[in-house]
This record gives structure tokens, sequence and C-alpha cells, in this order.
């Protein structure tokens, strides 16, 4: 009896041979291997320890959500860069591009009902149509977290200290840590009358450092000089006595800037040591609905795919009439770059482990039971796995040699062959296979844990 009927598009008049299959994978997405797959399970769990040490809490969120909660934050015009569509009842969904909003919506249909503040943790795969790239794919994975119900400088700081931990954890060592105040820009734009879209294109060309756009837009030209002043400050909080003084001499008193400086001591505090901090003012990301600190992560291995992690205080829950719960603070963290940086790291610095504790904890040991009915093996493949050794056991009936090749080329890095003499003797040998390295032990859970953790 089969358990699956052929797939679709196989050829099965292949002239007795095996099936062709015709399919391969979807534009824009990975396999992962035993290997990768390894190492992304040890960033992820490298993330939730870091989570766990800062009282953040996981949550999960379905991996397709209605529409109108994507075109609801961004507008329309997203719908091209979204896998949406109807399901069988004629509703308008989509797989997720992002996580904030569908964590958002989560705390909305409990009515704003969790303890205050709170705060969450979450990591799972999105999705956006956009052209592949190196470090970008049209189904990637997001690490992130939201603080919810208390807003303010410690917030925003407790946050950027918690992305700075994640990025100092994975042992990257060339990365910045860039922070502005959309608050800041927005004081400075209403000094000078801007109001409505205004505001929008002038903080979108301030982003993109465009001054002569912005003088063409109708800004003074001394206004315009000074905002490029700001921009040119590039360093770190001791900037911020400088910009002060940029910032006064445009007639405009800012109770941003205090809460910029107010957030960069409790960081500095809190012991975020990042490799360069750079306080950048025209830094205006996510205009729609970013409205106080922001910040960005980024690693210039990674060339114009650099930005690796983002976030800041932001307003959403109004669009759930919740508005007591915002501002909120948070950030998402490309996992698939950041992994992309340090396999770049790993390989310049000829490094075998990519992330920290990816190969730790005990080796795999293979068991081959060779002549002997395996019933005299499983109740000890039972007794190490309890112990907590991983055991691949050979499932199949074959020589000594094609075994050991086939537990090296599985990853094992023990083997051990039980005959009927190991049997009768009640004594083992377990092989290395890195080196051929070999410790002989009597037959039992104890002594070959014993064995393996002293070769």
């Amino acid at each position: 009896m089969t358990h699956l009927a052929p797939l679709a598009g196989a050829d099965l008049k292949n002239n007795g041979c095996a099936p062709r299959i015709m399919f391969e994978r979807a534009r824009g997405t990975r396999d992962f291997g035993p290997a990768e797959m390894g190492r992304r399970l040890a960033f992820e769990k490298l993330c939730d320890e870091v989570a766990i040490r800062y009282g953040f809490q996981r949550v999960a969120t379905p991996t397709f959500e209605r529409l109108e909660l994507f075109t609801a934050k961004s507008g329309a015009g997203v719908v091209d860069q979204l896998y949406a569509f109807k399901d069988r009842s004629d509703r308008d969904l989509t797989l997720r591009p992002e996580l904030t909003a569908p964590v958002m919506r989560m705390i909305a249909e409990q009515r704003g009902q969790i303890p205050k503040p709170a705060r969450y943790s979450y990591f799972g795969s999105c999705f956006r149509y956009e052209e592949s790239k190196r470090g970008r794919y049209r189904e990637f994975w997001q690490y992130g977290c939201e603080v919810i119900g208390a807003p303010g400088p410690l917030t925003e700081a407790e946050v950027v200290s918690f992305a700075c931990a994640i990025m100092s954890a994975t042992g990257l060592k060339e990365w910045e840590l860039k922070i502005g105040h959309v608050g800041i820009l927005n004081d400075i734009l209403d000094n000078l009358g801007l109001e409505g879209d205004a505001v929008g294109n002038a903080m979108r060309l301030l982003d993109k450092g465009d001054f002569e756009g912005l003088e063409a837009s109708g800004i003074n030209s001394t206004a315009v000089g000074n905002l490029q002043s700001l921009s040119q400050l590039n360093g770190g909080a001791e900037t911020l006595s400088n910009a002060r003084e940029i910032i006064s001499s445009m007639g405009v008193e800012s109770e941003a800037l205090d809460q910029l400086e107010e957030m960069l001591a409790s960081l500095d505090a809190l012991g975020a040591n990042p490799p360069s901090l750079v306080v950048d003012l025209t830094v205006a990301r996510g205009l729609d609905y970013y409205t106080g600190m922001v910040f960005e992560i980024m690693v210039d291995t990674l060339g114009g795919e650099g930005q690796v992690c983002g976030g800041g205080s932001y307003r959403l829950f109004h669009l759930f009439e919740l508005d007591e719960l915002d501002p909120c603070c948070g950030f998402g963290l490309g996992f698939d770059r950041v992994l992309l940086a340090l396999e770049i790291q790993a390989e310049n610095d000829g490094s075998s482990e990519v992330v920290p504790g990816e190969n730790s904890g005990p080796g795999m040991l293979a068991i081959i039971p060779f002549k002997v009915d395996n019933s005299q093996v499983l109740p000890l493949v039972a007794q190490l796995r309890s112990s907590g050794q991983p055991v691949t056991l050979e499932l199949r009936s074959r020589k000594t040699g094609r075994s050991l090749a086939w537990a090296d080329a599985l990853g094992a890095q023990f083997a051990m062959v039980v005959g009927p003499r190991d049997i009768e003797s009640g004594q083992v040998t377990i092989k290395r296979l890195s080196d051929g390295v070999e410790a002989a032990c009597e037959m039992s859970a104890e002594a070959i844990n014993q064995a393996i953790s002293s070769m």
C-alpha cells in the first residue's frame, strides 16, 4: 500500500528508471539542509535567550491575515508588494509581510486587556512580492519585539538595548547603531510652517539627503543650510550639544531633543556598547506611523542591503480605536541578513562556527548493529537518549564500512559498532569519526556518556 499517489508532473515513463520530477522551488524561496537548519535554530535560540533576560515573552500570530490590516497601516498601494488572495468565501487575505501589525491586531482582539506594560517578542516567516537578490527573499524570517503601554525614553532605551544585546551575542564584530528622532524633525518643520503632505515630502527628502530638493520644495536656503548642518553631525551622544545650538538658531525649542538625550543616557547606563553609535537626526523611517525615536542597525559588509534591524516609537493602535495604548516601541530584525553577515565574517576569519553555540551540546552518536538482533541494542539506544545523548540508529543491514561512511556523511561525531562479541563481553568501542580516535568502555549508557565526554 502506497501512502501517496504519484505527484502531478512526475514522468513515470522513463525507460524503467526512477520518476523524473518536473517541479522546482518557487522563486525567492529557499530550502535549508540539516547544517543550515542547525545554524538557524542556534540563532533563534540565542535571540530567545536574550529576550528572556530582557523580560520579553514570546507570542505568535497566523501566517495569513485579513488584507485590510495592512492596507489600513500602509495604504492601498502596498497590495502590489503582497501575496494577496481571496479565500473560498471571497474574503481578501494575504500572507503577512511583517509581524508588527499582526501583534497589534492580536492585542486589539483582546480589547487591550493585557498586563501593561507588556513586553512581547516574536519570530516567524514573512512574505513580500519583490525582486529577489542577495540578502532579500520573497519568503524571509523576522525576529522582533514590542513594548506596549509604557511610552517614553526609558522604554526606547530598553528596546534599543535589547537589539544591541542580540547583535553582541551573535559575535558580529562590525556593525553600526544609528539613532534619530522623528519628533525633532517634526518640531523643525512645524516651525517652518509646513503642514500635511508637505511635512511628509520634506521628511522623505531629508531621509535621502536631497537638500536641493528641499530648497526646490519652497524651504528657504537658510533653513536648508541648518538642516544640512544637522545631517553632517553624525557623531555619538556628544553631538547633541551641537545639534541643540543649530536647532536653537532656527528658533525651535524641541522637547523631543531632550527626550533623545535622556534616552541615550539610559542606553549607556544599560550597558549597550555597539561597535559604532551615530546620532543621525535626519533618519526619518516609517513616516506614516513612527513618531518618536527611530533607529537602524547597519552592517557594511552587506553592501546596499546593509540594514539588518530597524525600529522605534510609533502609533498604530488608533487603527483599532485603542489610542490609549499609543505610542508603542519595537523593532524588526532581519534574521536572514544577520545570518548572511555572520557567514561572511566566518568565511573571512576561516571559522567553522558561524553562530555561537551552533556546534554545542553532545555530539551525535551513530549506533550500528552488526550481525546481532536489534532487540539486543534497542534498550541501550533508549537509555542513551533518555540521558540526553543524541543517537541515530543504523536502520539498514549492510557492511560496516558503508555504515560508518553513512554516519560520517550524516554529521555524526561518534560511531559505535555493536556485534556479537560486544554483546557477549559487555564491552564496546566508540570511534570519533573526525580523526579515528577510539575509546573502549562498558556497554552501559553511563559508561558510554563518560567515554564520549572524555574524547
